[in-house]
């Protein structure tokens, strides 16, 4: 069923932004079976360049279906140097349909998503594919969505092809998600890795790899972020402990930027089916502030397609300024967000990193913020993220101390600000262990202003003196040997700021 899909075979729907339902005729009915029995069918089509960012694959689904499950290939012709080829993207919607917004689970259709990381995945009352949301296989209109991520010049072939099982559901077990609540040490500095994936979207670690990798390195806490699907939520019993509290959230992938909603409610969906164009960001960043979330641009000068942050960043809680292992992308972001602290007082954005960690030999914690929070908690850790209470460090080796100290005993730490008029004297203090062979940088709204070489140790203490007046603020960077003469070296850790005067 199904046939080739040019331009007039695609039907705008108004309930998502660059979205397309097949024309009648262009999805597939499927008539009841006996219990025991399967149906199958297939759809063929060809996407033409330009087509909508999504496709959906309208699907009838009978009563009495115990299963769905779907497969799907595409062409991938060869193209010239410098184009881009196909590359398809996968998901699915049930019968309570594809508007956009809204919370899955509160009259809302989504059911899962595996981008282009699986050719096929099912979903039945109780276990689905990772990255999908077992449940029920109601009766109605399910959709396929397809994402047609680049299209190569000759057009996407697509095939896709939907097996329904009938028979009685199982029971769907309830899903048990994180505690908000790890023993903790009180007011300390917890270590943290808020940008992860796992089987549930691209990744090769399972949950339980995950949990194991971050306790070995030294973490107190990370963060569920899968691309476009929270079904990873419910993927951690028996993971958390008191030595490990699991914050759940989602990498939303859109066309135009991804951003890390941190520490939302478990259960959440938030949509991802828009661009920077649309001027709808500003709903969605609401929503993730209403499932108690913050909003943190991701690697925002990636050069993926799709990947670079086009969305501005005044909805912004935190910015994702080190990503991964060092490289120029973070160097650059570094610089763009340094732009942004200058003038500001009350309302300038923290910095923080992830690891985007995906499979092996990419390490988890690599690197990791380190937040100072009341507690090992939900609320204290996002509190503390919030506030820019934190710094970033490669490893759990290093650890950084920075504080700004006045006249009468005034002292303020990373991400607070010491009051002294414009002239006080003011004694800037960095304290360093575990990172041999560095130098210590001291920025501010002028640049760097003081760099000191720590020992051959990694364990050093560097003090700067200043004023309000002649610093309007001033941040610490701990960095290796330069690899290229003539260019900073890689990053070992960095402070947020420190912001000086009344």
């Amino acid at each position: 069923m199904g046939g080739v899909i040019g331009r007039r075979g695609l039907v705008t729907a108004g309930a998502a932004a660059a979205a397309a339902v097949l024309a009648p005729g262009g999805g597939l009915s499927f008539a009841s079976g006996p219990p025991g029995g399967a149906r199958t069918q297939v759809a063929r089509g060809v996407l033409p360049p330009g087509s909508p960012d999504y496709v959906y694959l309208p699907v009838d689904v009978p009563h009495g279906v115990r299963e769905i499950h779907v497969a799907y290939a595409y062409e991938r012709p060869a193209v010239p140097a410098g184009t881009q080829g196909n590359a398809l993207d996968i998901g699915v919607f049930d019968e309570r349909g594809i508007a956009a917004g809204g919370r899955a689970g509160a009259g809302h259709g989504f059911r899962g998503w595996s981008g282009g990381a699986r050719s096929e995945f099912f979903i039945r009352s109780d276990a689905a594919t990772p990255g999908y949301l077992p449940g029920p296989v109601r009766a109605g209109t399910w959709h396929i969505a397809l994402g047609p991520y680049t299209v190569a010049p000759q057009g996407l072939a697509y095939t896709v092809t939907v097996t329904l099982r009938f028979g009685a559901s199982g029971p769907t077990p309830a899903p048990v998600y994180p505690p908000e609540r790890a023993r903790g040490r009180g007011r300390a500095w917890y270590r943290g890795d808020c940008h992860l994936h796992s089987v549930h979207s691209d990744g090769r670690r399972t949950p339980a790899g995950i949990a194991a990798a971050a306790r070995a390195a030294g973490l107190d806490f990370i963060n569920s972020s899968e691309h476009n699907t929270h079904a990873a939520h419910a993927a951690w019993e028996g993971l958390w402990g008191d030595d490990l509290l699991i914050l759940t959230g989602e990498e939303v992938t859109t066309r135009t930027g991804h951003v890390v909603a941190l520490g939302t409610d478990p259960g959440t969906f938030v949509d991802w089916r828009y661009r920077a164009r649309d001027n709808r960001f500003a709903h969605h960043a609401r929503e993730i502030r209403r499932a108690g979330g913050l909003v943190v641009p991701a690697h925002p000068h990636a050069t993926c397609v799709g990947c670079a942050w086009r969305f501005g960043f005044a909805e912004a809680d935190v910015i994702e300024v080190w990503n991964g292992p060092w490289t120029p992308e973070d160097e650059v972001a570094l610089a763009d967000w340094d732009s942004t602290l200058t003038g500001r007082r009350n309302d300038w954005i923290p910095a923080m990193g992830g690891s985007d960690a995906h499979r092996e030999p990419q390490r988890v914690g690599e690197p990791q913020t380190v937040v100072l929070a009341d507690d090992l908690t939900r609320e204290a850790i996002l509190d503390g993220l919030r506030a820019g209470r934190s710094y970033v460090a490669e490893s759990s080796a290093v650890s950084v101390s920075f504080s700004a100290a006045g006249g009468r005993g005034a002292l303020a730490g990373i991400g607070e600000r010491l009051r002294v008029p414009p002239d006080a004297p003011v004694t800037v203090r960095l304290e360093v262990t575990g990172a041999p062979g560095c130098t210590a940088r001291l920025v501010t709204d002028q640049g760097v202003l003081h760099t000191a070489e720590l020992p051959v140790s990694g364990a050093g203490t560097v003090e700067w003196a200043t004023t309000a007046g002649y610093a309007a603020h001033v941040r610490a960077e701990v960095r290796h040997a330069p690899a290229v003469p003539g260019l900073p070296g890689a990053l070992a850790a960095f402070t947020n700021p420190v912001f000086l005067g009344a």
